[in-house]
């Protein structure tokens, strides 16, 4: 175990602001993600976005098309930019660790990379309550970065985070074990919109309650 506390991740994403959606958002796997997921989804569904960020484009392609969401950030800056960008949504601070989760409520989950500044413990835990918080055959859109590192203390667009994960077949593996069925995935890299950046690997898997 690390001998420091963990960086405190409303803060950092409270730094980074609207500067994260510059840089992520325009990933071409994260837009196939959402439209996958928008395929299998009946009219009006009721989604949760955990991290929604500044709600865009997950929480804003969602609601333009009809859907309740739900998007819950850690970071009051984060969840401050999603209410003003995304009228149409409904947004909270909450951490998922914490919040209750009514089963069957949600049609369908989405959880890009907010799972990473969690130890696996946390992230198997979180899985397996999302997969009870959806509806039968309700769907899970996530994504991750699929490298194996667990406590890894980094800087993240110049604040300081600690990021733990799986590799991809372990990280496939924890989903089916939570209860889902893979229907789709993607894994490649994607370059940030940042000076000098360079192409960081990313895991899409779209996953339906088994």
């Amino acid at each position: 175990m690390p001998a420091t506390p963990a960086p405190d991740p409303a803060a950092a994403f409270d730094a980074i602001g609207a500067a994260y959606e510059d840089a992520f958002a325009g990933s071409p796997a994260r837009r196939a993600s959402l439209d996958r997921l928008l395929e299998h989804l009946a009219p009006g569904s009721r989604i949760l976005d955990i991290g929604c960020g500044t709600g865009r484009p997950t929480a804003s392609t969602l609601a333009a098309a009809g859907h309740g969401v739900l998007g819950i950030d850690v970071s009051p800056v984060m969840v401050a930019l999603a209410a003003d960008r995304v009228p149409g949504g409904t947004f909270r601070r909450a951490d998922i660790r914490e919040l209750p989760l009514e089963e069957e409520s949600y049609d369908a989950v989405c959880a890009y990379f907010s799972l990473l500044q969690m130890d696996r413990a946390d992230q198997t835990r979180v899985l397996h309550r999302i997969t009870r918080a959806l509806a039968p055959g309700g769907l899970l859109a996530v994504g991750t970065v699929p490298i194996d590192v667990e406590n890894f203390d980094a800087e993240f667009m110049g604040s300081p985070i600690r990021v733990t994960s799986f590799g991809a077949e372990p990280f496939r593996r924890l989903l089916v074990e939570s209860g889902l069925t893979v229907l789709w995935e993607h894994q490649g890299h994607y370059t940030p919109r940042l000076p000098g950046a360079e192409p960081e690997a990313e895991l899409f898997v779209l996953c339906r309650r088994a």
